[in-house]
């Protein structure tokens, strides 16, 4: 990895916020999004921009180290590590996720890590790995309502398996946070909306991001619908009734989303500075 280069992720999955992060900006938070686990994913999502093959590249066993390296020479407050889905590797990449948390936080303690995982074919040890990692907030995306995840996620992703992941997260790491996104404008109804919020509030998800889903290509879905701001709006006004800890629901509004990484940096910050003060009490 080039420390001068910018996270592939963001060109790779053509985000419209590309330019907000880096440097702090409005919310002075400095922020990046790495994939790890190379460009291939072994899965086909209808939504998803990101090239594929059933036999990606081999894992660099370096990059752990290399990008806890350069993640630390850019003096980063917050990052969300994410990847390609690798069904073609035993535990998905779990230890790779892992390794690469532990490097970054031997390397800079105070920065706020986020892991953005796939499902790992339901395997909990992989997320059980990841969420004892030293990490901050464990992130896994449902992308779409129930009733439609047939329709946009490639067939081995289901989301009885993503909440699972979520759940599971949870139970073995109570004080993370843990986050999912949905996206907006697929056909989806506001009944299903309001029934999916609240299956991931049963499984006590904390943070919820909601996007308009934009088509990348001719080949992919095409959008069904321009949900309009007024419709977001009361989205993040629901979602906050519900009890979640953060939503965030706007046209452009993304999983790694810069503002929503401001909240939760001052939030993570002031749960362990409380946890702190108990403790010596």
């Amino acid at each position: 990895m080039n420390v001068t280069s910018p996270p592939q992720v963001c060109e790779e999955a053509k985000c419209p916020n590309i330019g907000e992060c880096w440097g702090g900006g409005e919310y002075a938070t400095a922020t990046a999004t790495i994939m790890l686990m190379g460009d291939t994913c072994t899965r086909g999502c209808r939504f998803c921009s990101v090239k594929t093959a059933r036999l990606p590249p081999p894992l660099d066993p370096e990059e752990p180290y290399n990008t806890a390296k350069a993640i630390a020479a850019w003096g980063l407050d917050y990052v969300v590590l994410t990847s390609v889905d690798r069904d073609d590797i035993p535990d998905g990449g779990a230890e790779h996720f892992a390794k690469t948390v532990a490097n970054l936080k031997q390397r800079s303690p105070q920065i706020m890590v986020e892991c953005l995982t796939p499902d790992f074919r339901g395997d909990l040890a992989a997320v059980e790995k990841i969420a004892l990692s030293g990490l901050d907030v464990y992130a896994h995306n449902v992308e779409t309502v129930r009733e439609l995840q047939r329709h946009v996620r490639d067939p081995r992703a289901n989301i009885d398996q993503s909440l699972s992941v979520l759940r599971h997260a949870k139970k073995v790491k109570p004080t993370i946070l843990t986050k999912t996104s949905i996206m907006l404008g697929l056909g989806e109804t506001d009944r299903q909306i309001e029934s999916t919020m609240a299956e991931l509030r049963e499984v006590g998800v904390d943070c919820l991001t909601l996007g308009q889903y934009m088509q990348p290509t001719k080949r992919h879905l095409k959008v069904e619908e321009y949900v309009t701001p007024e419709r977001f709006a009361r989205w993040e006004t629901f979602g906050k009734d519900m009890g979640f800890v953060y939503t965030a629901s706007g046209p452009l509004v993304r999983s790694s989303y810069k503002a929503g990484e401001f909240f939760l940096k001052n939030l993570l910050e002031k749960r362990k500075a409380e946890g702190h003060v108990v403790a010596t009490e």
